[in-house]
């Protein structure tokens, strides 16, 4: 799709973008084969597709996928993919809010469904914790969204991109490979840099039910005031005595901060810090 088909359609549709959605359309046919290929999408597989805009990465969907659920929030967009792909039996097309739909099916079994979608800036990391804290989460997810949101969820303990995002997701992924999409790949130009990352659900879980509450609980915590010692705020929800004990067992320093906590060690603290 080019950005003079681009201008046609929506001068056309009569359509002014709204920037409070983030709407910045994937135009590069490059870009989106290399986001198919990065998702190793295949025949049979079910793809949920956020903010699909004019329908260029839909389109490439459709022609692996055997089902795509497509939600788009922009009515008048939503006109336009309805005219567009008209005929195609695979795609489901839904006018809705992504947010407010995911929270709806809260239950759905999404565990055999691939995230596949350039998301728009102002709802990306929100539908993506959303997502992975589900029962049953997706099998993988592959988005557009800023390069320094993918940064951030990349990150390892003790970088300055390592944080809440980072935990909230990696406790239920891991991050495979991502790649740096232009700006100029976009219409209208986006301001910040953008990047695919995909994210493949760990094939078994490091923490589940009440363990993977708690987890929440202790990550939101511990990152709740970024510069204060971990210990001083986990105070306020467990007995000291007992988080001493567990920071022994587990080799945390009790003037760590949470940014220099690893992984590995909030699931040991989730695991032992059980209700007495």
């Amino acid at each position: 799709m080019t950005i003079t088909e681009i201008r046609r359609i929506l001068a056309e549709s009569d359509i002014r973008l709204t920037k409070s959605l983030g709407q910045h359309f994937l135009h590069d046919g490059n870009q989106i084969r290399r986001i198919v290929e990065l998702a190793k999408l295949a025949a049979g597989d079910s793809v949920l597709e956020v903010g699909p805009g004019l329908g260029a990465l839909t389109g490439a969907l459709l022609e692996r996928a055997a089902r795509v659920l497509a939600i788009e929030k922009d009515r008048r967009l939503e006109r336009h993919l309805q005219r567009r792909f008209a005929g195609f039996p695979a795609l489901e097309l839904v006018l809705d809010d992504a947010m407010e739909y995911v929270r709806r099916r809260r239950d759905h079994d999404w565990s055999e469904w691939k995230l596949i979608a350039n998301l728009p800036y102002s709802v990306g990391s929100a539908l993506l914790v959303e997502l992975a804290l589900m029962p049953a989460s997706p099998a993988r997810l592959t988005v557009t969204l800023q390069a320094e949101v993918a940064g951030r969820i990349r990150a390892d303990a003790g970088s300055r991109e390592y944080g809440l995002l980072s935990l909230l997701l990696q406790i239920k992924y891991v991050p495979t490979d991502w790649f740096r999409v232009p700006a100029a790949c976009f219409f209208p130009v986006p301001e910040v840099t953008s990047a695919c990352i995909d994210l493949e659900r760990r094939t078994r879980p490091l923490v589940e039910g009440a363990e993977l509450t708690r987890f929440v609980r202790i990550v939101k915590l511990g990152f709740s005031q970024r510069r204060k010692i971990m210990f001083k705020l986990l105070k306020s929800a467990w007995p000291e005595s007992r988080l001493r004990e567990s920071y022994e067992a587990l080799g945390i320093d009790l003037r760590a901060r949470a940014e220099s906590v690893t992984l590995e060690r909030f699931v040991g603290l989730a695991r032992r810090l059980r209700p007495e």
